[in-house]
């Protein structure tokens, strides 16, 4: 490799790098917690999305290493029915918060590896448009809890 094309490869790699880590530098995850259910039934993941940085950003996805499968859903009620449905984007606006929590927007954890019990720590990597990954730690609470403090 030439004198000029190493240095415009690492610069070149270097940028891909941080763009990649622009998702990280302005999201901050609070508030992370799951509901654990009994048996093999899902549980629901829930977190506060603060976005610092100056465009929006959009939470695509999210894995674990505790959870065979990671999903984000959006709960509603309409006509006398509850219903849960995928998304495949979640929108976090420059400067503002998104809130994943009970009723609402959510992450479906599914497959449980081994038993998540109470108390324990969870650990999810949240995944977002611009290729960027945050892990977080959620903290696992029963199946009656209703957020974070409960």
């Amino acid at each position: 490799m030439n004198r000029i094309a190493l240095p415009l490869l690492l610069t070149g790699l270097l940028g891909a790098g941080l763009a990649h880590a622009g998702t990280i530098a302005q999201v901050v995850a609070s508030h992370a917690w799951i509901r654990v259910l009994p048996g093999d039934l899902p549980a629901g993941g829930y977190v506060v999305l603060r976005n610092d940085g100056d465009r929006p950003v959009a939470l695509t996805g999210a894995s674990s290493p505790a959870y065979g499968e990671a999903m984000l859903h959006e709960s509603s009620h309409a006509g006398g029915m509850n219903r849960m449905t995928m998304i495949h984007a979640l929108p976090i606006p420059a400067h503002g918060t998104q809130a994943l929590q009970p009723g609402g927007y959510h992450l479906m954890l599914m497959h449980a590896k081994q038993p998540v019990h109470p108390g324990d720590t969870v650990r999810v990597v949240l995944q977002f448009g611009d290729g960027g990954t945050l892990p977080v730690k959620f903290l696992a609470r029963p199946a009656g809890a209703l957020s974070d403090e409960d």
